[in-house]
């Protein structure tokens, strides 16, 4: 990116130089990195992590500060049509613009705030050339420091069923992941798609999660991940007696941490 300020270009370091504030800043402040969010899937959880991203760094920094984030937001239709009809393809082009976006707004790390779309973490990483901070990563390290080794998975069937989401906490992180039986995933999906993701929250199906997430800490799972952005407006820790793990939340806070530690 290059500014031209009287007949002159400036690079984009420059840029940030000019703009940097003029006052004592401690290093942790000055230093910290800018946030590239591939959100809007769906808003509501963009808004948590934004919230949750921002709270985090004014409680290490105190005063008004807060994160320095760009953030890319879909509109989420497109997207979920691009799910529903297999169009995979098409929806990685998509992410991979996104990703192409936040590199030329000069971010120094990329978040996909959300779970399935993490199908395309390498296609993201790969196009922008930047880190990108995986949240299947963020979670499964925030489970071992509970010293939980067994965990049930909930989420769209995409991130359930398919190996992209649940092979990298097994392998790489070496957890023992239990899914719902496929009467239950089905359970799972539907109220993901036809409802949180609307933004409709029903004590039914608060209800029916419940009871699903029970008979996986009958099968062994110690704790649960909450493998989908939207899941933690609807199941809370207080309706269930496993720890839970909100993906939305860890995510951002693993984020925050991240920029403010160089």
């Amino acid at each position: 990116m290059k500014t031209r300020v009287r007949n002159r270009e400036l690079s984009a370091q420059d840029f940030r130089r000019l703009n940097a504030p003029s006052y004592s800043e401690s290093p942790k402040a000055r230093n910290m990195k800018v946030l590239g969010l591939i959100g809007g899937l769906t808003w509501e959880a963009t808004s948590i992590y934004y919230e949750v991203m921002n709270r985090r760094v004014r409680e290490h920094l105190g005063g008004s500060h807060s994160a320095k984030c760009i953030i890319y937001s879909f509109d989420l239709e497109d997207i979920v049509t691009l799910q529903h009809s297999g169009d995979w393809d098409q929806a990685g082009k998509l992410m991979a613009s996104a990703a192409a976006t936040l590199k030329n707004a000069q971010v120094d790390a990329i978040l996909i705030c959300t779970n399935t779309m993490h199908k395309f973490a390498t296609t993201v990483e790969s196009t922008s050339g930047l880190p990108l901070l995986h949240i299947a990563d963020a979670t499964a390290e925030r489970v071992k420091s509970s010293n939980i080794r067994c965990v049930g998975l909930l989420g769209t069937r995409f991130t359930m069923e398919e190996e992209f989401y649940k092979s990298r906490l097994i392998e790489k992180h070496n957890l023992q992941v239990i899914i719902p039986e496929e009467d239950q995933r089905e359970v799972v999906h539907r109220i993901i798609y036809d409802e949180l993701c609307k933004g409709i929250i029903s004590d039914e199906s608060r209800s029916a999660y419940v009871a699903i997430i029970e008979s996986m800490a009958k099968a062994g799972a110690e704790g649960i991940i909450l493998g989908c952005t939207e899941i933690g407006l609807l199941v809370r820790p207080v309706d269930v007696s496993l720890p839970l793990f909100d993906t939305t939340v860890v995510h951002a806070e693993v984020a925050a941490d991240w920029a403010l530690s160089a």
